[in-house]
């Protein structure tokens, strides 16, 4: 983002583009109600907290009576109780594009600036109102394609992760305090710490960072989804087990081998995490060239994917071609899946873990499916949505940092290298966690040296 002027006020159209039945521009800044009163026309005075509804009229000097434009509704958000903290208007009216824009060309042209991209949350951030954590939750908030991913970019917007976050910096900030004092005010006869002490508050802090910095594995996979490819020669039943779990016709299915020649590909969710579930042409030897070409995207989509579902016919004996497959996705993430299970007589015998027999004709099997992808995606054992993990890499690659040092640091103490230096080893630690939830200034430390060593009192 370009250098901006937080004082101006600032106006944008705070709706998705195109045609509907509301659109809302928002004004923020310290003239939003100057600016926005002249060209409303109200059935009350505005008042804080409350919708009010009104015309939007042309706004001009003249004394005549102005033309209406539209009906809305406006409500006002006084500072400090606001998203941006500063004063904000919000006009509701009909979601036609020629509205929005003529609403936002009407408020420029009375001195508000058009705002840029993701402006109204920076001013949130600038003005303490959100953290760096919570900032990037709104983006993750509108780009949730699960109610599941909705709910734990709710929970990182109410400050879940920094909650968590929050008591390792505090124990971090108190023993770099507790540093700095032993070295500055040694002619107070603040002690300074041994060794075993040292090494013991720097695990205390590593513990519970690394255990956030494991949470990724999972939180990413809540972030980003997984594709799972579904593969198998023709005919195993690959293209109605897709349709089964994306719960509607959406692959042909036919009795004919080789049915699906290209790749078809259906988003759901399962266990909360959207899945792209790939369903791939059957892998056989074929002189058909336009199967051939299929046959190759399907391997190409198995190479990418990360989670396969090997399926085959259970009502065949073992075939070549599945034993092909079996040797091709040796070592990766599957799931096998024997269809056709309605063809066979009821087995007793257990299966195996990574094992599951199903019937897309009765519908045997494919809730057990359905929680063994959910077993594979961590669905089950994941951390509770309100601890607070990790789900973007930024955040890991800082955390990951912070360990990094921290690990220094305690080799530093090992060594007997002196505290200064050590000091130097924590700060680099305490800095990229500064940089996930905001800075730690020096009156921070300071603050902390004085209130608990009581030096001159």
């Amino acid at each position: 983002m370009a250098a901006v002027n937080l004082d101006d006020t600032i106006v944008a159209v705070a709706t998705p583009p195109g045609h509907g039945g509301i659109g809302v521009v928002r004004l923020s800044g310290t003239e939003a109600i100057a600016i926005a009163k002249p060209m409303l026309r109200l059935k009350h005075e505005l008042q804080a907290g409350r919708a009010i509804f009104g015309e939007l009229i042309e706004a001009s000097e003249d004394q005549g009576s102005p033309d209406r434009i539209d009906e809305v509704v406006v409500t006002y958000f006084a500072k400090p109780h606001s998203y941006t903290t500063d004063d904000v208007v919000e006009i509701a009216a009909h979601g036609s594009p020629v509205v929005m824009r003529h609403i936002v060309e009407m408020a420029i042209a009375r001195g508000a600036r058009l705002a840029e991209p993701g402006e109204f949350t920076m001013r949130a951030f600038l003005n303490g109102r959100i953290d760096l954590t919570q900032a990037e939750a709104v983006r993750d908030l509108i780009e949730s394609q699960t109610l599941y991913q909705a709910q734990v970019a709710a929970q990182q917007l109410n400050g879940a992760l920094s909650r968590r976050l929050q008591p390792i910096k505090q124990q971090l900030v108190e023993l770099i305090a507790t540093l700095e004092a032993g070295i500055d005010f040694a002619e107070d006869d603040v002690s300074v710490l041994p060794a075993e002490q040292i090494l013991a508050r720097i695990g205390a802090v590593r513990a519970p960072l690394e255990a956030l910095a494991n949470s990724f594995t999972y939180g990413k996979l809540v972030h980003e989804g997984l594709t799972l490819a579904i593969v198998g020669r023709p005919n195993v039943g690959k293209s109605s087990l897709f349709n089964c779990l994306v719960e509607r016709e959406r692959a042909i299915v036919t009795a004919l081998p080789g049915t699906t020649r290209d790749l078809v590909s259906e988003t759901v969710a399962i266990a909360g995490i959207p899945i792209r579930l790939i369903d791939t042409a059957g892998i056989r030897q074929t002189e058909d060239e336009i199967e051939q070409i299929g046959i190759q995207k399907s391997r190409e989509a198995l190479a990418d994917a990360d989670l396969v579902l090997m399926v085959t016919d259970v009502s065949q004996p073992n075939h070549e071609e599945d034993q092909k497959l079996l040797a091709f996705i040796e070592n990766r993430a599957a799931i096998f899946v024997e269809n056709k299970s309605d063809l066979v007589a009821k087995s007793t015998s257990a299966l195996q873990e990574d094992r599951v027999r199903t019937s897309t004709i009765t519908g045997e099997g494919i809730a057990q499916l359905r929680e063994a992808i959910m077993r594979n995606v961590g669905g089950e054992g994941g951390p509770a949505i309100n601890a607070g993990f990790l789900t973007n890499s930024r955040h890991q690659g800082l955390v990951t940092q912070s360990l990094a040092a921290l690990d220094v640091a305690k080799s530093a103490v090992a060594a007997e290298v002196p505290h200064e230096m050590i000091l130097l080893d924590l700060y680099n630690a305490l800095r990229p966690l500064d940089e996930i939830t905001g800075a730690t200034t020096a009156d921070d430390i300071l603050n902390l040296i004085f209130s608990r060593f009581c030096i001159g009192k």
